[in-house]
């Protein structure tokens, strides 16, 4: 096929395939002139697709885009863990990787992505009501239940849909920083990001809306990460005690608050390294950090990499 000067995604739909799932990827890296890329859905092999949820599919191409694609998503799709894809699939699945494409399952797709072996000796995710599932079917799959989306490198895979949200971000983020990754946010209305790290959300004994406790509060935080910030600032504009906030909000976000506003800042010195001019100290000051010895430390706890080379390395060829 000729080469295309886009990224190429392909959508894998397979049998059972959820509707959420499969529209997630294409809406994310959809095809318009502000994304460099090129989706396309396709089956196991043109035609109709029965879907999950009463849907169905018509898909125009066939297992062969998976050797045109340089990132190939697996939707989630209904009842993984009773059988394997068909052969042909896995055999397609296992082929572009081997050609260096990126497989990247959303939901209950990871057990498509398990069925190749990939997944073996790997950390992975699914959706929490599969997580035993896969671990029994897959034993050599270390299943980590406690997260929202795992990125091995070449195999990614993710929790419940919202999840399938976060990965493709965390994908995009990687892919052309964080500027193009919060303006899809934005488009989508969806949080920019939140890590993968953070945990599923799980049924508790008694239902509550998680995680919308105290939303009010991280907006009103994320408009102030110049300022001081302490646990009981943040606990007397949620109107609780610093102990009663500490615990809830963990329990929303998976991070203590003050980890939660240490990433926040170290996102928003990421965008500022790739938009701004300013320095390494005053993008330290500004994003509430103090001194660039301070922000270095922590962008590289955090990162893995120095400020300095993360600005290289999101600025070639500008």
């Amino acid at each position: 096929m000729p080469a295309s000067p886009l990224h190429r995604v392909a959508v894998l739909v397979l049998d059972g395939a959820k509707p959420l799932d499969v529209g997630i990827a294409a809406q994310v890296f959809t095809t318009r002139a502000s994304m460099p890329y090129e989706v396309r859905v396709c089956g196991a092999e043109p035609g109709l697709v029965t879907g999950g949820d009463g849907l169905s599919y018509h898909v125009a191409h066939g297992l062969e885009q998976l050797s045109w694609a340089e990132l190939v998503f697996v939707p989630g799709y209904r009842h993984p863990d009773r059988e394997d894809p068909p052969p042909a699939v896995v055999d397609a699945l296992i082929a572009a990787h081997a050609r260096g494409a990126r497989l990247a399952a959303i939901s209950t797709g990871a057990f498509a992505l398990a069925a190749t072996g990939l997944l073996d000796g790997r950390r992975a995710t699914t959706h929490w009501h599969y997580t035993r599932a896969l671990a029994a079917k897959h034993p050599l799959v270390n299943v980590d239940e406690n997260v929202l989306f795992v990125d091995e490198g070449s195999v990614l895979t993710s929790a419940g849909a919202a999840s399938g949200i976060d990965l493709c971000l965390h994908i995009l983020r990687g892919d052309l920083g964080v500027a193009a990754s919060n303006h899809a946010a934005r488009r989508l209305v969806a949080a920019p990001y939140r890590s993968g790290g953070q945990a599923q959300y799980v049924p508790r004994s008694v239902p509550e809306p998680l995680g919308e406790r105290f939303a009010a509060t991280r907006e009103w935080a994320l408009h102030r990460l110049g300022e001081p910030l302490t646990l009981e600032t943040l606990a007397q504009h949620a109107a609780v005690s610093p102990r009663t906030f500490s615990r809830r909000f963990a329990e929303d976000t998976g991070y203590t608050p003050m980890q939660w506003v240490m990433r926040a800042r170290i996102d928003m010195a990421r965008e500022l390294l790739e938009r701004s001019q300013w320095s390494v100290e005053q993008i330290a000051a500004g994003v509430g950090l103090g001194t660039g010895a301070n922000l270095r430390l922590h962008f590289h706890r955090i990162l893995g990499t120095s400020p300095s080379e993360y600005r290289r390395t999101f600025t070639q060829g500008e």
